[in-house]
């Protein structure tokens, strides 16, 4: 296409849309509205969703605490020595964590740890084993584990629930026998 064509183009479409006036800008133009500042809704239904899970939960989160202490202590021994245990008058010195374990893997883990606990010198630690709350009829499996197999111990002088911030009746603190 040439020039020539293109005036020619522009020309008739001029005369097609006839006279034409332009707008002027700074008095016709729309005043912009304020935006309305965003709103983190996904966050709010979120929110709203973790409230109405708490409000309707089955389980009680009071009455976990209530009725699950397990406690120990070896015939012969003082019975201030588990006062100054459920105290947390004894430094724990190492920990295990047996979410998520099968009851058959928890026991060795369990005596491997108490082994290696003893072999090292940490005479005062804690086992992790959770409160249950997923085993159902069963009730809390690894708990009653590890209750039966510290009493079976030889070398555990006393074991009881560890304090609420320790993680209350979903833990025990154990005390050993020196080596």
């Amino acid at each position: 296409m040439s020039a020539r064509d293109h005036d020619d183009d522009g020309n008739l479409f001029r005369d097609a849309i006839g006279r034409v006036r332009p707008l002027a800008r700074e008095h016709d133009a729309l005043p912009e509205r304020p935006r309305p500042a965003p709103e983190p809704e996904q966050s709010r239904l979120d929110e709203a969703r973790v409230r109405d899970e708490l409000l309707t939960h089955a389980i009680d989160p009071g009455a976990i605490e209530l009725g699950d202490e397990i406690s120990y202590l070896k015939q012969g021994q003082s019975q201030r020595l588990l006062q100054k245990l459920r105290r947390g008058q004894f430094s724990v010195r190492a920990e295990i964590d047996l979410h998520e374990m099968s009851v058959a893997v928890a026991r060795e883990a369990v005596r491997m740890f108490i082994d290696d606990c003893r072999r090292h010198g940490e005479l005062c630690v804690r086992i992790v084993h959770g409160k249950g709350l997923r085993s159902k009829a069963h009730g809390p499996v690894l708990k009653q584990m590890t209750d039966t197999l510290l009493r079976q111990r030889g070398d555990v002088l006393a074991f009881t629930s560890a304090r609420p911030a320790e993680g209350g009746t979903g833990a025990v603190i154990v005390l050993l026998r020196h080596a």
